[in-house]
């Protein structure tokens, strides 16, 4: 069985290294699994970049200019939203015509169009999709919040200029991808319960199968070592307890940066002496432009490339907070987790799924600042802290190991495989 992972990059960004670990995944169970992008950033022979690097930036630009005239000029949101007009036809790839399963992954800004993805359906091969976010099942969105026009066709889309229109680049592209998804045989596989809920309830995926497989992870690599020595190696107190955040972008509001502040404020103004005791490590983009604007001593790092680093950052953590408005199954979590670290996180998205209060983590109430301060208190200054911390490891390696993981991928492989037919979960 030859499998053909998709995704626009390597490594960066969460479905890109979930992409990549599943590969890994599945060459450790005896699959021959190669990973097609648009941008290759290792020298691993079984990732293989398309052809044309001129052609892929001149897609990219393309895309966005399109998204601009679209939104009447305006560049916001240029980044949020996704019409897959402009891509390359990966039909043609050797890659491609060798694979016996084709699994796509994330391929938006300027990998595949929605016309690429009509040749790769009318091919005949079975094609699974992971889903890391709602884009499959919206018009442009990646993650539609409170939105439900996805429901119904969207439209007036409120990320566009103005709220959009009736007939708006969100309803196109709704339209299009209705006549690509036609009755071409799909599987989705959504990363959460969560998401596969919204799968299951999604108009542009009626009737097609619909699986909830989590990303896996390297738990024999994610695993706590010495919080001492990580803790000198990056320059940290020993005489603290940490809070770690993790993103893309450190100031991205989507993060909840900004709750993630009001709940050490609260905490600093009910008990400054214990707010003392705490040190913050915001990582990500811009996160040195965070210096001064919270209650407690902060040691920003840049976004971090590097696995061997983050793991260090999970080894030096007491509790990593995760107050994101909307998720899916954040790798972060599950590394975390494997590093023995607990996690303090909103009750919303996939996160629900991953952890449970009490036992290896804190849910907080959705955009409620006071509660989350109260989750961080109550970790950290839980006694059965040593026990949250054996719980999180234990979860992380019974359910997100690379073996766990990649033997439900392969036995759905070789079910869509057979002659029988297929049957969503």
């Amino acid at each position: 069985m030859r499998v053909l992972l998709v995704n626009t990059s390597e490594h960066t960004g969460g479905a890109a290294i979930a992409a990549s670990r599943l590969m890994k995944a599945l060459h450790s169970q005896g699959v021959e699994a190669e990973m097609l992008v648009n941008k290759r950033e290792s020298e691993n022979p079984k990732v293989r970049e398309i052809p044309g690097k001129l052609w892929q930036k001149i897609r990219f630009v393309a895309e966005r200019l399109g998204i601009v005239w679209a939104n009447r000029g305006s560049r916001k949101n240029l980044f949020a939203i996704d019409p897959a007009t402009h891509g390359a036809d990966i039909t043609r790839l050797p890659q491609f015509q060798q694979a016996d399963i084709v699994h796509l992954h994330w391929f938006n800004q300027g990998m595949l169009s929605l016309g690429d993805m009509q040749k790769i359906l009318q091919s005949g091969k079975p094609v699974v999709w992971t889903m890391h976010d709602m884009w499959p099942v919206t018009g442009v969105c990646h993650q539609a919040g409170a939105c439900e026009r996805w429901q119904t066709g969207c439209g007036h889309c409120p990320l566009l200029r103005g709220g959009g229109g009736a007939k708006d680049l969100s309803t196109k592209t709704y339209e299009r991808k209705r006549k690509t998804y036609g009755t071409a045989p799909m599987t989705f596989v959504a990363c959460s319960d969560w998401l596969a809920d919204i799968a299951r309830r999604a108009p542009l995926l009626k009737g097609r199968p619909v699986h909830s497989i989590p990303n896996p992870i390297d738990t024999n690599f994610f695993v706590s070592q010495d919080k001492v020595k990580a803790r000198q190696a990056l320059g940290l107190p020993l005489d603290k307890k940490i809070l770690l955040f993790v993103a893309y972008k450190a100031t991205d509001p989507n993060k909840g940066i900004q709750y993630l502040r009001q709940a050490l404020e609260q905490l600093h103004e009910s008990d400054g002496a214990w707010t003392e005791q705490l040190a913050l490590v915001p990582v990500g983009k811009e996160a040195s432009t965070l210096q001064g604007t919270f209650p407690c001593a902060l040691f920003p790092q840049e976004y971090v490339n590097s696995e061997e680093t983050m793991r260090k950052l999970y080894d030096a953590a007491d509790v990593l907070l995760m107050p994101t408005l909307m998720d899916n199954l954040p790798n972060t979590v599950v590394e975390a987790m494997a590093c023995s670290t607990p996690c303090v996180a909103f009750n919303v998205g996939g996160l629900p799924q991953m952890i449970t209060p009490g036992v290896d983590g804190y849910l907080a109430r959705y955009k409620d600042a006071a509660d989350l301060a109260e989750g961080i208190k109550a970790v950290l200054s839980s006694p059965n802290y040593p026990e949250m911390a054996r719980a999180a490891r234990e979860k992380a390696v019974s359910t997100y190991s690379e073996a766990a993981v990649a033997q439900r991928f392969i036995a759905l492989y070789e079910n869509l495989l057979s002659p029988q037919s297929e049957v969503g979960e």
